[in-house]
């Protein structure tokens, strides 16, 4: 029995989340937010607190700044459950930290990347990220230094009889270059959101370039909002819809999204549950600030899966 159920290799940060602001922002004006939240921020994190939140066993590497920061966010992951003893702190870097400016509907994303571009493939401690039965990876275009070894990261994992996922997460330089095409052979799930399958596969049309993309992974699986998901294996066609909530903001949701469809997974559940529960883990991240509050809250998390049970359609 592998020690993990699901083993990480990413970033690891804090968000800083201000409410509130104008949609413009003039210089030399100081203007005032009219809330904010500092919270366990960056993708990999955010998907490996919320898989141990929903009970699966997690181990996570990352490379942080010896500083406050940095210590905030390992304690985040421990409260959920995650392992962090090979998370690597450099006293060289600080901790990275992303600021969020939520307007109604659309927000900026503000990201000081630090210690995340930091991690290399010498950090890599792969006894700890193969006793596991799954492996996954976010922001492939946020860690540099990881970067150029994915393929062959993700080629060592399947050699050692691991399932993989990955979810690129958007690109900084908005360059979407094809060397992401190398890891998707070695991919069984990909994660991507509708914009970033589109800008992947080179496609203004979403079927079309999910299509195009399911001929490299096995398994598709696209988060497109207020439209919900909807995923391929192979011709097979799968969607689930959307589910109403109130929602306080979108940060995470993609995350969440990820942590609940690999959930199920790894425990051998079908495509329809997979993307189903991916669906009501989304929904759930909106109903509290940030990636991971609502998932924090063990009775508000449980009624909501008890109360959100949606299936997916072939």
């Amino acid at each position: 029995m592998p020690r993990f159920d699901i083993t990480l290799a990413g970033e690891l940060n804090l968000d800083l989340i201000l409410y509130g602001l104008p949609d413009e922002l003039p210089p030399e004006r100081e203007l005032l937010a009219n809330h904010m939240v500092l919270t366990l921020g960056s993708s990999s994190a955010i998907v490996a607190h919320n898989l141990a939140a929903l009970g699966s066993r997690v181990g996570f590497q990352s490379c942080i700044g010896d500083d406050h920061f940095g210590r905030m966010a390992l304690e985040f992951l421990a409260e959920a459950g995650v392992d962090t003893s090979l998370v690597h702190r450099v006293d060289t870097v600080k901790t990275g930290l992303s600021v969020i400016l939520q307007r109604e509907g659309w927000r900026n994303i503000l990201t000081y990347p630090a210690a995340i571009a930091e991690r290399t493939w010498d950090h890599l401690d792969f006894d700890y990220l193969t006793d596991s039965r799954h492996f996954h990876l976010s922001s492939f275009y946020l860690q540099a230094g990881l970067r150029p070894h994915a393929a062959r990261l993700f080629r060592h994992v399947k050699s050692a009889g691991l399932t993989t996922s990955l979810d690129t997460n958007d690109d900084p330089e908005d360059r979407w270059a094809s060397d992401v095409l190398d890891v998707l052979p070695y991919v069984d799930v990909f994660l991507p959101n509708a914009r970033e399958a589109r800008r992947i596969a080179g496609a203004e049309d979403l079927e079309a370039a999910v299509q195009w993309l399911a001929r490299m992974a096995p398994i598709v699986a696209v988060k497109v909002g207020q439209q919900g998901a909807l995923a391929y294996r192979g011709p097979d066609r799968f969607t689930s819809p959307a589910l109403e909530v109130a929602a306080v903001d979108p940060v995470g949701a993609g995350d969440s999204f990820d942590a609940g469809f690999l959930h199920q997974y790894v425990r051998g559940k079908d495509l329809a549950t997979c993307l189903a529960t991916g669906n009501v883990a989304g929904a759930l991240s909106t109903t509290r600030a940030g990636g991971t509050e609502a998932f924090k809250d063990s009775l508000h998390r449980e009624t909501f899966f008890r109360l959100q049970t949606p299936a997916a359609q072939p």
